[in-house]
């Protein structure tokens, strides 16, 4: 397997010494030969060094710098003189490309110019120089590199100054987005694009349609009522906790938090002047039922909230067991089920109030949430936009994308089947490679890893293609990534994303 990193370790320097003197002086005669057959770039210290890797022997490399003067500053004089203003903003200088003779095909040529392009284009240079040999001249054109100056250096060793502009690399980078696989909770990669509709939605076959929507949800769910929004799930929580406003008022509340999504939810009740009190377990720590009931025995509470699924830390917290606490102890079980409908089978039959959407475990494009009622809400003082009770008396009173719930009807048709194909999903993420890196719970929606060099390997995927979910500020404070079973090619690409990790565990 060919794959990329950036160069981190004294193993990897050494490598990338021995190669540079393969290449540079024993090739190439740029360099006297030396009896350590190593060649240690004069900028060693201020190069960032991409590598390929076959398996786990390190077969090419390219190597970045932005501090100036380049190497080709002193080759051609000032590199500003020969390229557009608009090009020198943000430069950066290639050098030292070279790849082991064994192993110069296309896949490691590919390998490197795909590294070269993600690398250059996140840091945002505006321009890449390089001094291309003239062997490798029509590699370089095809990689978007175009000559800017007259060729340098000698007979044997000569150079062609060129320029990779973000313009030039344009389209590659949107091949390679296409090529990305994608393992976050949400939004979800479409099999096939989204028909746009015009079908208003005031007219008779929007209605069946809706009406399809509707009673397909309410069979999942098993509830009763069912409010689609246009917005995420943040919005259809926000409807919910404005509801509950309107019903409870100064009444008090009590909210379950063990991860982010749950500090959220608290967060946004506070902001309604919800009259709640939080009961914090701990990150990822399960919910103590004994001290929840206390709670609800000491104190009147007349309605108590909690994210079903945790998506910040994938727990899974025990709706069934809340229900039956909740009802004897008379009080409204309200939940956030935003990560967990769609994920496995459960019934929303015990609760009062909960929200899902579309974009995430239904496995369909992002853009409708919902609202799901044990009874129809039948008053309320929130906004017009938020307000349920509206939604239910005028049912469409603002308009809904045809094509988007035409796209819930047919993720909806996966079901149930599409519970036993996330469940075998999550097997296998459970049995391979990234299980020893495993933390917390998992549910069959998302699963959470934990490494000192979690920053690094999340980089390191990134590079090759595979997008794990780690960008939030509450995964990288605590060294966590997260992999989604709910996209498409799961199955295809998480084999090859748990290849290359056998090959990264072995290099870190």
């Amino acid at each position: 397997m060919y794959w990329s990193k950036i160069a981190t370790t004294e193993a990897e320097f050494d490598a990338i010494a021995a190669l540079n003197y393969e290449t540079f002086v024993e090739e190439i005669p740029q360099h006297k030969p030396n009896p350590t057959r190593r060649l240690v770039d004069k900028f060693h210290e201020e190069n960032v060094y991409l590598i390929v890797y076959k398996n786990t022997e390190l077969v090419g490399m390219v190597a970045f710098r932005d501090v100036r003067p380049f190497s080709l500053d002193q080759k051609i004089g000032n590199v500003d003189q020969h390229l557009d203003v608009d090009l020198c903003q943000y430069l950066c200088e290639l050098r030292l490309l070279a790849v082991k003779k064994a192993h110069r095909n296309g896949r490691v040529f590919t390998k490197l110019a795909t590294a070269i392009y993600r690398y250059s284009y996140d840091k945002g240079y505006s321009a890449c120089v390089i001094s291309g040999t003239v062997r490798e001249e029509k590699l370089y054109t095809q990689m978007g590199f175009r000559q800017f100056a007259p060729p340098v250096g000698t007979e044997e060793a000569l150079y062609l100054p060129m320029v990779l502009t973000r313009e030039a690399s344009r389209g590659f980078r949107e091949r390679l987005r296409e090529q990305n696989n994608i393992f976050y909770p949400g939004p979800v990669a479409l099999e096939k694009r989204l028909e746009h509709s015009t079908l208003s939605h005031r007219s008779e076959k929007f209605q069946q349609d809706l009406t399809q929507m509707k009673t397909q949800l309410l069979n999942l769910a098993q509830t009763n009522v069912v409010i689609p929004l246009v917005g995420t799930g943040t919005l259809a929580n926000e409807a919910m906790l404005g509801q509950l406003k309107s019903e409870f008022n100064e009444q008090q509340g009590l909210i379950l938090v063990n991860g982010e999504f749950g500090n959220r939810l608290a967060n946004q009740a506070k902001q309604w002047g919800l009259q709640v009190e939080s009961m914090d377990f701990g990150w990822g720590q399960p919910f103590q039922l004994d001290q929840i009931e206390q709670k609800l025995q000491q104190q009147t509470y007349h309605y108590v909230l909690f994210v079903h699924g945790e998506t910040s830390n994938s727990t899974l917290n025990p709706l069934e067991h809340l229900i039956e606490l909740c009802h004897r102890n008379k009080v409204k079980l309200c939940a956030d089920c935003i990560s967990s409908f769609g994920a496995m089978p459960f019934s929303m039959e015990g609760l009062h109030y909960a929200t899902a959407v579309s974009g995430k475990a239904l496995g369909t494009v992002a853009g409708l949430s919902f609202v799901f009622c044990k009874e129809a809400p039948k008053d309320s003082n929130a906004p017009m936009y938020l307000n349920l009770p509206y939604y239910i008396e005028k049912e469409i009173p603002y308009t809904l994308p045809h094509n988007f719930v035409m796209a819930v009807n047919e993720a909806l048709t996966a079901y149930p089947h599409r519970f036993d194909l996330l469940q075998k999903r999550m097997e296998s993420v459970r049995t391979s490679q990234f299980a020893n890196v495993l933390v917390g719970e998992t549910y069959p929606m998302i699963a959470t890893m934990q490494h000192e060099k979690m920053a690094e390997i999340t980089a390191i995927c990134e590079l090759n293609g595979y997008l794990l979910h780690g960008a939030s500020d509450y995964l990288k404070q605590r060294k966590l990534a997260q992999i989604s079973t709910i996209q498409p090619n799961f199955e295809k690409d998480f084999r090859k994303m748990n290849e290359l990790f056998y090959y990264v565990r072995e290099t870190l």
